[in-house]
């Protein structure tokens, strides 16, 4: 029996300000959506170019006020060809939230606060 992991959720409260900066931030477009025929929920699913690990966000209509992330203890990571290029864009973005320079990665944040790590080529 084999396992493939294909996507991770997480709830935002504003879709539209979540794709942009998915799309400015670490350059994932959307691949599908799916809308509910009573306009209670959209979910769009975001990739990058190379890959096939898909980052789902729900949107819920009903939901009336930005999702609480207790502790946050759990982030998603992005490797990236070209660390000090991504450094200087989360900069000029205003997203770092957190950096490690001793282990050579950092954290931004996206618009609901999850925390995403940017690591170094491997």
């Amino acid at each position: 029996m084999h396992f493939q992991m294909i996507h991770e959720n997480l709830n935002v409260f504003d879709l539209k300000r979540s794709l942009h900066f998915y799309q400015e931030a670490l350059g994932l477009t959307e691949v599908r959506r799916k809308e509910a025929p009573d306009g209670s929920f959209i979910i769009v699913y975001l990739a990058a170019p190379e890959g096939s690990f898909q980052l789902e966000l729900t949107w819920l209509r009903d939901f009336d006020r930005p999702y609480q992330l207790g502790d946050n203890e759990f982030h998603l990571a992005f490797r990236t060809d070209d660390f000090e290029a991504a450094h200087r864009h989360h900069s000029n973005m205003d997203c770092i939230c957190f950096e490690n320079p001793s282990m050579g990665i950092y954290f931004i944040s996206d618009p609901d606060g999850y925390w995403l790590e940017i690591l170094p080529p491997a």
